[in-house]
């Protein structure tokens, strides 16, 4: 029989030649998914003996962990900003970065507090639920062209009690959305196509069409600006998450579509990673 610290000692070192990032935590989560407490409270039992009951499908999650499988999907759930989505291979598991494009549009004084609200390539529902989460008087859609992802995003409104907020629709873009809107979000793909492959193997879980932004990864973001200018209203806000080195180029095209004061945000880690934009 192993202990609960023995197993947490022995899968960090084997994470660790896996190359996965976070061995400790990883396997922490693992355990304490399998054991049904919270992370923190294995702290408390480090001496207590695993039964096989409890080790087998540790086991298995550990060598899928191993294989690279995202912790996410293996928990099936994942944290965002107060809500617990489910999150699998159907859609882009939701990323720090975009919790804090939430915040930053859900703030006291934003425009589109009981506005209309467009969420653009919603994937599993994460920016869509959020907002309306925080903004119970706005009117909030989420669109996507995957109906997988779709399902995915209905289902999470489902478990966060926002199926009468929010609305889900299939569309390419926003060419199947009814105009105007105040605010339009958008976390569309934005990896180049040749940087694909060298992604980490966690990120290749996610679908390519959540990931393939084409040659310099704005092919769907330049499809949009027209779209968003057509369906905001005057002085409406676009806000979009995107890539490394993309922020500068966007901003410079935004004048042909109508856009105005365009404002570049930095991440977490000081990384310029969001634009924020009025129509005129």
């Amino acid at each position: 029989m192993k202990t609960v610290l023995e197993v947490i000692t022995a899968t960090t070192a084997f994470f660790q030649k896996s190359g996965v990032e976070s061995p400790r935590l990883n396997i922490e989560h693992l355990l304490a998914h399998v054991l049904k407490k919270k992370r923190m409270d294995i702290y408390m039992e480090f001496d207590r003996a695993l039964t096989e009951a409890e080790l087998a499908p540790l086991r298995e999650l550990v060598r899928r962990r191993a294989q690279r499988e995202p912790l996410q999907h293996l928990l099936g759930t994942v944290e965002f900003l107060g809500l617990t989505l489910k999150t699998d291979a159907r859609a882009l598991i939701p990323r720090p970065e975009t919790e804090q494009l939430c915040e930053m549009l859900a703030a006291d004084d934003c425009a589109w507090k009981g506005g209309r609200i467009a969420d653009v390539g919603t994937g599993s529902g994460c920016i869509a639920l959020a907002l309306a989460h925080a903004l119970p008087d706005a009117r909030v859609t989420g669109l996507d062209a995957s109906d997988d992802a779709l399902a995915l995003a209905r289902e999470n409104a489902d478990r966060c009690g926002l199926t009468a907020r929010v609305i889900f629709a299939k569309s390419d873009l926003l060419s199947a959305a009814v105009a105007p809107f105040d605010l339009i979000v958008a976390n569309l793909p934005y990896i180049p196509t040749g940087e694909l492959a060298a992604l980490q193997p966690e990120v290749q879980r996610d679908p390519r069409a959540a990931l393939d932004g084409g040659a310099d990864g704005l092919d769907l973001i330049r499809r949009l600006l027209p779209q968003a200018a057509a369906k905001l209203r005057s002085g409406g806000t676009l806000a979009l998450e995107v890539g490394l080195d993309q922020t500068v180029i966007l901003s410079s095209e935004f004048p042909a579509h109508g856009f105005r004061d365009a404002r570049i945000l930095k991440d977490l880690q000081g990384r310029e990673r969001f634009i924020i934009t009025v129509l005129k």
